[in-house]
């Protein structure tokens, strides 16, 4: 069994893919990264509530964001969220 420190981490990742729209952010970032707009216009969500959640994935380890002049382009970085995502759209299919 995985001791309780190793598993409360991973209940913390799964906390922070659980919200639809943080696991719509992610699934859009697959494969690819892209900015607040981009993802404004995908979403059809506010660019504050998008922000917001960008926040908690960011906390996590889940994405990261690198300032490319003015705006800053994100990417997925965890590995494991990845995997969890991709497991979840291929069920999809």
């Amino acid at each position: 069994m995985k001791d309780y420190t190793k598993l409360k981490e991973e209940a913390g990742l799964l906390k922070a893919l659980g919200h639809p729209i943080r696991l719509c952010i992610v699934a859009g970032l697959l494969g690819r990264e892209c900015n607040v707009s981009t993802m404004q216009e995908c979403i059809k969500l506010p660019q504050p509530v998008i922000s917001q959640h960008l926040a908690v994935l960011k906390f996590k380890k889940i994405i990261s964001g690198e300032r490319s002049g003015q705006e800053v382009v994100y990417k997925v970085v965890d590995e494991r969220a990845k995997k969890i995502i991709e497991s979840i759209l291929l069920k999809e299919e």
